[in-house]
């Protein structure tokens, strides 16, 4: 039997620590705690653990650096944690690569079923790679879904975890206009509590890669109260 996942929770507020700890323990969790952003980081390397809550204020280094550093080498899953009134940590978290936020206060049941939803995503989305399409290519974009690479212009593009995944899910579906709930489902997982900016900002960034004017994209297109559709080249009109 393998062993329960490995939860590592960084939080400078021992009271939020303490909770966490005991409410992720009571579910199955393994747990490490941190309490500053250069522990985290020591406690990363030390432990590999498959998820991590991880507070933006923190002393010594903040959330959002150690977001950074950690995405840097590392696609494990990351849900950010912010107060109420600092939402634009929150969204500063997911352009440097967390996969999702939640905000104090918090109920714990909806933040271990969002962990449960992040860690259901990982091993799912392998077992169906592994029997689907090597490729795709619309244009002059292409992900290579066994070797986890995207290639814009001829260009090799790196791309975290969920912007990897949701740019696979557009080019697969091009053409198609695919709805925000069935974009967060597939991405996040049908138990998904968070709101639609995390998709805004996955959306932005995967824009900032792909298009040649992300201010007026021609790409991935919006469709207003809707969803995204992933454009096909036009052809090219014939001469004469």
């Amino acid at each position: 039997m393998p062993d329960p996942p490995l939860i590592l929770v960084v939080d400078d507020e021992q009271s939020y620590r303490d909770a966490l700890s005991v409410a992720l323990q009571r579910e199955g969790f393994l747990v490490e705690l941190a309490a500053d952003g250069v522990e985290a980081l020591e406690r990363f390397e030390a432990t590999k653990p498959a998820l991590i809550l991880l507070d933006v204020m923190l002393p010594r280094i903040s959330g959002v650096d150690v977001c950074r550093q950690i995405r840097s080498r590392s696609q494990v899953p990351i849900i950010m944690v912010t107060a109420r009134n600092a939402e634009i940590d929150a969204v500063v978290g997911l352009e440097v690569g967390a996969d999702d936020y939640v905000s104090k206060p918090f109920r714990l049941r909806e933040l271990v079923a969002r962990v449960r939803a992040s860690l259901r995503r990982v091993p799912s989305l392998e077992e169906s790679r592994a029997e689907a399409i090597d490729s795709v290519e619309v244009g002059d974009v292409r992900v290579d879904v066994s070797r986890h690479e995207v290639f814009v212009r001829g260009g090799l593009v790196a791309l975290p975890l969920k912007e990897f995944e949701l740019l696979e899910l557009l080019l697969t579906n091009a053409g198609r206009v695919l709805t925000r709930d069935v974009l967060i489902d597939r991405i996040w997982g049908p138990n998904y509590y968070g709101d639609t900016k995390t998709l805004d900002v996955h959306i932005k960034r995967l824009r900032a890669k792909v298009e040649e004017d992300p201010a007026r994209p021609n790409r991935i297109v919006t469709v207003r109260g809707v969803g995204y559709r992933y454009e096909k080249p036009r052809p090219a009109k014939a001469a004469g």
